[in-house]
């Protein structure tokens, strides 16, 4: 294991990742054990915050790890896309769709736009969008979004789906 101290701490349950210096010595950064992606991959911040985020949903949150993908594509507009990570109900069909950003990165209107373009194509019943110090998850009701206080259990936005 290597120290994670130039990464900030995040608002979110303290969780083991499992990080090793990148084996690309000329780069000298750190990666990171993704084991949604089965492989290693570069910490960055923005994935210092999906690894984080993932184990918060999968530990406090009931999320089936086999029920998510990181780094999920589609294709909008004729153009490859790539959404942080989107979670399926246990028939498959997308359940939600989180985007992450940095912790230095504002959570601004832009980001909400992003992931509802996503949204257009998987059509989810909810969004998550933080950056490991704010989170907003919203649920897709009608033809709007409706803010959540908290993100909500996979058991209770499975309820809710039906």
């Amino acid at each position: 294991m290597c120290k994670k101290n130039n990464f900030p701490r995040l608002n979110l349950p303290e969780c083991s990742l499992e990080v090793r210096p990148d084996e690309d010595s000329r780069r000298g950064g750190l990666e990171v054990y993704d084991a949604l992606r089965r492989r290693w991959v570069a910490l960055t911040p923005e994935e210092w915050v999906r690894q984080n985020f993932v184990s918060f949903l999968c530990g406090s949150r009931g999320f089936p790890a086999a029920l998510m993908g990181n780094e999920v594509e589609l294709k909008l507009n004729g153009t490859s896309r790539r959404c942080d990570t989107v979670v399926f109900t246990r028939g498959l069909k997308p359940l939600c769709i989180v985007e992450y950003k940095a912790p230095h990165i504002a959570i601004t209107q832009k980001v909400f736009d992003q992931i509802a373009r996503y949204n257009s194509v998987l059509l989810a019943r909810y969004l998550i969008v933080s950056n490991g110090l704010h989170h907003y998850c919203c649920r897709f009701k009608g033809d709007s979004y409706v803010f959540l206080r908290d993100v909500p259990a996979f058991a209770e936005m499975c309820d809710q789906n039906m």
